[in-house]
């Protein structure tokens, strides 16, 4: 069983056939799928699911707190499952490719900003863009 359908078993998120189905594939994803190519990995194990049954599941997840949606800057919303552990984005806007990453420094350096303007920092999300750096 994924951590994703671990996930709607606890909160309590009915599991059909089909959203069993988009569940492990969304839980097998190495990257943050947009729903057109979490579709496609779906309809190679099944060729009957429709879009909008995964669009649908998707907000469904979403809404409950199973996976987390992201507006990256220039493309399509991406989806992950809720991190069990708070990590930041690196996006290099020429390929497309999402780097995850957790820095001690500027999670400290976060709370300090936030203490200098008077507040406790309670939720954040990080996201650089880049190009990398080709090396000689």
């Amino acid at each position: 069983m994924s951590k994703i359908e671990e996930k709607c078993k606890l909160k309590g998120v009915r599991l059909t056939d089909q959203r069993r189905l988009i569940a492990k594939v969304m839980g097998e994803s190495l990257d943050h799928p947009d729903v057109d190519e979490l579709h496609k990995r779906v309809s190679k194990v099944d060729g009957k699911v429709s879009i909008a049954t995964v669009y649908r599941t998707v907000k469904l997840f979403e809404e409950s707190g199973i996976v987390e949606k992201h507006d990256f800057k220039g493309g399509k919303a991406r989806y992950e499952q809720s991190p069990d552990v708070h990590h930041d984005h690196l996006i290099d806007v020429n390929t497309g490719e999402i780097v995850e990453f957790v820095d001690q420094e500027i999670e400290k350096l976060q709370d300090k900003v936030a203490e200098k303007l008077g507040y406790k920092l309670v939720d954040h999300r990080l996201e650089l863009y880049g190009t990398k750096i080709k090396k000689n």
